[in-house]
């Protein structure tokens, strides 16, 4: 059997695993992820690379990573599978399968800074599905994917949650926004955290994730848990530092917004600190077809974002 007929065999559930694996850079997350045995998932895996006619990982007691054929593949896998799940939302065989519905909840401001470009192209892709979005506190984003009303969750989830599957998206780094005329407006270059150390802050909440992670670090600068305003949401953030309230600290996928308003912003350093975003689904649910290919629409959308 020559190499491309070996290729027509190759199984979706094959490059899922594979995708799994690249993602999680473990044979044994991902076998928990697809719900398989860690055997059943190196089988499938050892299958694949028979049909491509390469290895796709190189393996050692501490890290999985992809060879060069590997990454090659990885784009392939991507779009072939969001094409198969797309196809079975369309062809399920039921009239609620060709017109399903996904429920999404995610944290205010990622709704407005990501989701609206995404829900409209993928609703020109996926014609046969309806996505309604709930913009809702974190900690109701949590408690909608519990419960079931919502498909997938998304929000700064920094510690992983009893009865959640969390699927990091990307990374954000910290930055510090300024009211108008406080710099010279604009991106303006890096500054240390040392910087903030006298300026008057607005702040999230002492229990909001995001805040949890900046107030280690100003705590270095004596500033942890001190009386300031804080408010519940971003956006109210963004409006009080335009407003001359004081200067904040928020993560980068709110630039544009920032800058649009007139802001100064400076990305900080020494040390440079990441947020990342999580995807959160119910753990032991079912994933729906359309929930796969929103979340892979939802990755391709993060990676071109200010990081």
């Amino acid at each position: 059997m020559n190499s491309s007929t070996k290729l027509i065999n190759v199984s979706s559930r094959q490059l899922h695993a594979f995708l799994e694996i690249a993602r999680l850079q473990s044979f044994a997350k991902a076998a928990e992820q697809v719900h398989l045995s860690p055997s059943g998932m190196s089988m499938l895996v050892k299958e694949l690379e028979e049909q491509v006619g390469a290895r796709l990982f190189d393996r050692t007691t501490r890290s999985v990573t992809l060879t060069g054929a590997g990454r090659r593949l990885q784009p392939v896998a991507e779009r072939i599978v969001a094409e198969l799940l797309a196809l079975s939302a369309v062809v399920g065989g039921s009239e609620a399968a060709v017109r399903s519905r996904l429920q999404v909840a995610a944290t205010p401001m990622v709704s407005a800074s990501l989701l609206p470009e995404v829900i409209r192209a993928f609703a020109d892709s996926h014609r046969q599905v309806s996505v309604d979005l709930a913009d809702v506190d974190v900690s109701v984003v949590r408690q909608r994917v519990l419960d079931g009303e919502a498909d997938i969750g998304l929000g700064f989830f920094v510690k992983p949650a009893v009865g959640l599957l969390r699927q990091p998206l990307c990374k954000f780094r910290l930055m510090r926004v300024s009211p108008p005329g406080a710099d010279s407006g604009g991106l303006a270059p890096s500054q240390p955290w040392s910087s903030i150390a006298g300026l008057p802050l607005v702040s999230l909440p002492t229990d909001n994730p995001i805040q949890v992670v900046i107030e280690k670090h100003l705590a270095r600068l004596g500033r942890a848990h001190e009386e300031r305003p804080r408010m519940n949401l971003i956006g109210t953030i963004i409006g009080m530092v335009r407003a001359g309230r004081g200067h904040a600290i928020v993560p980068s996928f709110a630039m544009e917004e920032c800058l649009g308003q007139g802001l100064g912003v400076a990305m900080l350093r020494e040390p440079v600190v990441h947020l990342e975003l999580f995807m959160v689904s119910r753990r032991g649910a079912q994933p729906k077809p359309a929930a796969l290919a929103f979340a892979q629409a939802l990755k391709e959308a993060a990676a071109r974002l200010p990081g």
